[in-house]
């Protein structure tokens, strides 16, 4: 990331993303940016790390950072993963919080927006009706006023209150050009045309538990990890006709869990390499050969010196 000088009215600056799990995030982000860069999927905690998108418009720049749902922690990945948001909130210019309206607000949001309240100095606040495509006009009306009631109860008086929905694209081109003008004057942080700084690696990664996620039992996901072993381009290959070689890991962390990730005569873990190399190979524009392998680490969420290995 480097600065580009800019003009006196060029806008820049950073929006944090947050939500609790499942709130509709990284999908918001994707729509935002106009590019998958973050995994989404209907399983909590699907968000792992710190990711940021950026969105060019003509004089300004934002960037998004999609960050892991906000939760009570149980294991010392979920105090990891907390640790990330609030590093973020102290990071940004603004912070955007979804609050999925096909959802009631419960004791997760309410939370969550403490947390916000509580913030010094006090950034921008934007409350989001995520997943209005799910409700009725009259369940959205009802959720509105529910947001607007949490903030008030909490003392939190927010900047703005924007229904949108990421899978119809309803009002994600006004919600941009909202943050946008919240974002003080500033430089361009990324060349334009780049729309994230996340290693390829690690977008590769994500794109494989994404794809474990929609294909393995309820309880499962957050046992799995992903590592790459090797990727490079296929020696040998003609100009005209590259392949990119991945060679990696679905990590669990019991015995028990490995034949589940599996399936029966290997078809699960064939289905999971099937569709995580059409998305890579969507993502990075080349031809790619996959090869999957299932380590069990025992107990990896609890353990600091795995979370470190598997990057946490």
């Amino acid at each position: 990331m480097t600065d580009q000088p800019a003009s006196a009215d060029f806008r820049s600056g950073f929006a944090s993303i947050v939500g609790r799990p499942n709130a509709g995030k990284s999908t918001l982000i994707n729509a935002l940016v106009g590019q998958k860069i973050a995994i989404a999927s209907d399983r909590p905690q699907t968000t792992r790390h710190t990711i940021r998108g950026v969105v060019n418009r003509p004089g300004a720049q934002l960037i998004l950072v999609d960050t892991p749902g906000l939760h009570r922690p149980r294991t010392l990945l979920g105090e990891r993963l907390n640790a990330q948001v609030r590093e973020a909130f102290s990071e940004v210019d603004l912070v955007a919080c979804c609050l999925p309206s096909n959802q009631r607000l419960g004791p997760g949001d309410r939370y969550l927006v403490e947390q916000l309240a509580g913030l010094k100095p006090r950034p921008q606040l934007v409350a989001l009706a995520t997943k209005t495509d799910l409700v009725s006009e009259d369940r959205l009306r009802q959720h509105l006023l529910g947001v607007e009631r949490l903030g008030h109860d909490l003392e939190l008086a927010w900047d703005h209150i924007v229904p949108v929905s990421a899978l119809t694209g309803f009002q994600v081109d006004l919600l941009a050009d909202l943050l946008v003008g919240l974002l003080p004057s500033g430089p361009a942080y990324y060349p334009d045309g780049q729309l994230t700084d996340e290693p390829t690696e690690t977008l590769v990664a994500e794109l494989i538990r994404e794809a474990a996620l929609e294909l393995v039992d309820d309880e499962l996901p957050h046992s799995i990890a992903v590592e790459i072993d090797e990727m490079g381009p296929r020696a040998g290959r003609p100009p005209q006709s590259p392949l990119l070689d991945i060679y990696a890991s679905l990590v669990v962390e019991r015995d028990s869990q490995k034949p589940i990730v599996i399936g029966q005569g290997g078809q699960r873990l064939k289905q999971i390499g099937s569709t995580a190399r059409r998305q890579i190979a969507r993502l990075l524009g080349t031809p790619v050969y996959l090869n999957l392998q299932v380590r069990v680490l025992k107990r990896w969420q609890t353990d600091a010196k795995l979370l470190r290995r598997l990057g946490f």
